[in-house]
């Protein structure tokens, strides 16, 4: 297979790339930096754009397999300020759109697109399961998210099989959201977050490499598929952190002190979703590391290893 990535250099990205280059595909990483990349794996090559247009690249796309869309701005990387929620939306609305260029201009169209997206388009939910047909929530991460995934739709008009993914929290050691939840627990501080009630839905991030994969070569793969293993209380998962570190887990953030540190952005650790994908696993998908505690575990012990 040849796999264009947009975001490639990002967690989910380096990831992927490096799996399908491991089973002798071709992956091609769209980059914007300036500086040229050396020692890349074996079928692993960067590709210079501006995130703008398919000038340069869009060459690529024709005969494609697939094309990986995972470009955005880092949603945790400061306060949501207007400024920044501008270049939040604009980083995602204009590579969708480039890649949307891309397959208008490519003779042979790619087999699939997969759309990244994520949980938050839900919004904050109680203790409802959610399913892929729960409707977008009215705050700022579901407007993210719904424009992110309608960034991409025109390639479905020619013709193109479009897959969207609402990811969960992605669990890596090297990067995200894990190393920020570890930190307290490594100064014997960790606990849980607001009211520890909140659900978490998130997946080891060797399983969201496996469930994109699946994505693109399952032809019967369409439309919206949410990608989470099985889900837990912001509480529950800071036990399993706790028990897998052997370190306290009761030293409670008070929601008040986390507002006050990140504004709006504190939405992403207080508020949660109940995530099912069920849609995913019945279509065949299984996941390696359905519970928290074994997904820490193995990330854990590799961190070590």
């Amino acid at each position: 297979m040849r796999v264009i990535i947009t975001g490639g250099s990002g967690l989910i990205g380096r990831a992927l790339a490096n799996d399908l280059a491991k089973d002798g595909h071709e992956a091609i990483i769209l980059t914007r930096g300036s500086r040229p990349v050396t020692n890349l794996p074996a079928g692993i090559r960067m590709e210079k754009w501006d995130g703008l247009t398919d000038q340069g690249w869009g060459k690529l796309a024709d005969g494609a397999d697939a094309i990986v869309n995972l470009a955005g701005e880092n949603l945790s990387a400061g306060r949501w300020t207007a400024k920044r929620k501008r270049s939040i939306v604009e980083s995602r609305t204009n590579p969708g759109a480039a890649v949307v260029q891309a397959v208008q201009h490519a003779a042979v169209k790619p087999r699939v697109v997969i759309q990244s997206s994520g949980v938050g388009y839900y919004g904050p939910c109680s203790r409802e399961l959610i399913s892929e047909d729960t409707p977008a929530a009215n705050d700022f991460l579901a407007e993210v998210c719904q424009v992110w995934e309608g960034s991409t739709q025109g390639v479905e008009a020619l013709g193109v099989r479009r897959v969207v993914t609402r990811s969960g929290v992605v669990l890596s050691t090297r990067s995200g959201a894990l190393p920020r939840m570890l930190l307290p627990f490594k100064f014997f501080a960790g606990g849980p977050l607001g009211s520890g009630e909140q659900w978490l839905s998130w997946v080891h991030l060797d399983d969201e490499v496996r469930a994109v994969r699946f994505l693109i070569e399952t032809p019967e793969a369409d439309g919206v598929f949410n990608i989470s293993a099985r889900p837990v209380t912001n509480r529950q998962f800071a036990q399993a952190i706790g028990k897998v570190m052997r370190r306290p887990a009761f030293f409670k953030v008070p929601a008040f002190i986390i507002r006050l540190l990140f504004g709006e952005m504190s939405t992403v650790v207080l508020d949660g979703q109940h995530v099912s994908s069920k849609r995913l696993t019945d279509l065949g998908f299984q996941f390696c590391f359905p519970e928290a505690e074994a997904a820490l575990k193995d990330l854990l012990g590799r961190r070590k290893n």
